[in-house]
């Protein structure tokens, strides 16, 4: 689709609703709170709070098909080589379900199926040990997804193992995380598609050497001699595939960690609610579609509306992670500026994501978000029931989550200035039946499947990175210098900043 007849089509209805208000909105249309509400599953949306009316959603409804949504979807599922500038499928949800029909597909499924199987008998044999500790190691996609899932499902965790995260270069993470570990009791899995990440072999080389040697080192990558290399020996290594993106990986073998400390039966749980949430967005039109509905909603707040930012405010502190996992799921998938044929977008694309967790939230960024200058619009995210036995306090953090959202729409008239509140702020409530390894894979999904159709409204590609590639490789280059091996440097202020760290650099360090 281009980018005038996008914005082109918006435009009018963006102009007849510039003055509008959600609550004026929502007292029109009686209908609206149920009727812009969507259920699949576990996982319960209601739209009725972002500022926009039915024509405004007939005309988004109209691009989703202008766009080929359904189709694009279909391409996705069958594994057509939809990530063109790589020039592959983008097949994660081969790892989930079967719901394409290609050879590409099934073969894509097949070798997910061998796999997981392949790691469930890793995570017994490691059972079977005197191993009670699992150290991931990776960055990104290796750390992030699986990071989430571990924490966010605590509840469910089997007691086995204690499962821990190694991701960040600076050392200090090394330190802090092996600090009480004992390292005759430990195992620790490398997870790198190349092998080549440059923080997750620093960290693994301290792990390796650590544990003294490679004996209880596991590894998922697709570059399997050089993980042998490293000292992992060939049948503790776990494929990967190019087929798979990194932020789309905790459904792999990526998610060994989850495994570990959920078990596989929770684990093939999660990859069922993202299934579930599969077979709709393949099944259902536009406009009953959970994942094309928030893709819509969030072309609108960015394309119509303006609005730069994004919130993630989940009411639930097992979810605090989320924010973090979808700022690189959406700000690495759809931070692009041109298409796929190199022309520019010619559209604003990605907003900047951000949030964290109700209700402490609510104690540092709300007043921004209440009375600031800009129009932050939000997905609150709530559980209904949950996992302890505290009913007080559970009750007061759903009060606070559906406050937030009226309070937010709605605002408040005072006469003083200085404690009104404007209003007319968009937001979308995700409600989850209860925080399960089921529901969370849908979550997610629904995430994954939205971006995508964001990427095909603006007609980018959702599955390369290319822009994080030129820091890393100037990086390389200026590690000598850094170190100190008097390698020239070309810039001026990287030479004046590697001069000041120098001089104050203390011997040894």
């Amino acid at each position: 689709m281009s980018a005038q007849r996008l914005t082109g089509s918006l435009a009018p209805h963006a102009r007849r609703l510039a003055g509008a208000r959600i609550a004026e909105l929502v007292a029109a249309d009686p209908g609206r709170a149920s009727e812009l509400a969507l259920r699949v599953g576990p996982l319960y949306a209601n739209f009725s709070r972002q500022r926009v009316d039915r024509d405004a959603l007939g005309a988004l409804l109209r691009l989703a098909d202008d766009a080929a949504l359904p189709q694009a979807f279909r391409a996705l599922f069958e594994g057509e080589r939809i990530n063109r500038s790589e020039d592959r499928p983008a097949l994660h949800v081969a790892l989930r379900s079967d719901l394409g029909g290609s050879d590409t597909t099934r073969q894509a499924r097949a070798q997910a199926v061998d796999a997981h199987a392949r790691m469930a008998a890793m995570l017994q044999a490691l059972a079977d040990s005197d191993v009670t500790d699992l150290v991931n190691v990776g960055i990104g996609g290796s750390d992030l997804g699986p990071r989430l899932v571990v924490d966010a499902l605590k509840d469910a965790h089997s007691g086995r193992f204690r499962v821990h995260f190694l991701t960040n270069v600076d050392g200090s993470d090394a330190q802090h995380t092996l600090r009480g570990l004992d390292p005759a009791r430990t195992a620790a899995i490398l997870v790198s598609k190349s092998f080549g990440t440059q923080e997750t072999l620093l960290n693994g080389t301290i792990l390796r050497d650590w544990l003294g040697g490679g004996e209880r080192l596991y590894a998922v990558s697709a570059n399997v001699p050089k993980a042998e290399a490293f000292g992992v020996d060939a049948a503790r290594i776990l494929p990967m595939w190019d087929w798979v993106g990194g932020r789309y990986s905790l459904w792999s073998t990526v998610g060994f960690a989850i495994a570990a400390a959920v078990g596989m039966d929770d684990f093939r749980a999660l990859l069922a609610g993202a299934a579930e949430i599969d077979g709709h967005v393949l099944e259902a039109p536009p406009a009953r579609n959970l994942a094309m509905l928030h893709a819509l909603s969030a072309v609108w707040n960015r394309n119509a509306l303006g609005l730069p930012t994004q919130a993630v405010l989940p009411y639930d502190e097992r979810l605090a992670l989320l924010p973090a996992y979808l700022q690189q799921l959406v700000m690495e998938s759809l931070g692009k500026s041109v298409t796929p044929t190199g022309d520019a977008a010619g559209l604003d694309t990605v907003p900047a994501l951000w949030g964290g967790a109700g209700t402490n939230s609510q104690h540092s960024f709300f007043q921004a978000l209440h009375q600031g200058t800009q129009t932050v619009p939000a997905d609150f995210i709530g559980v209904v029931n949950p996992d302890h036995g505290y009913a007080d306090n559970h009750a007061a953090l759903l009060s606070n989550l559906l406050a937030q959202t009226e309070a937010l729409a709605n605002g408040h008239a005072a006469e003083d200035p200085q404690k009104a509140y404007p209003g007319n702020r968009p937001s979308t409530l995700l409600l989850l039946d209860a925080l399960t390894p089921h529901s969370l894979g849908a979550l997610i999904a629904l995430y994954e499947h939205s971006v995508y159709a964001q990427s095909v409204l603006w007609g980018i590609n959702a599955f390369d990175q290319w822009g994080v590639e030129l820091g890393k490789r100037i990086a390389g280059e200026l590690l000598p210098a850094v170190k100190g091996e008097g390698v020239e440097v070309s810039d001026p202020v990287t030479r004046a900043l590697l001069d000041e760290i120098a001089a104050r650099r203390r011997s040894g360090a």
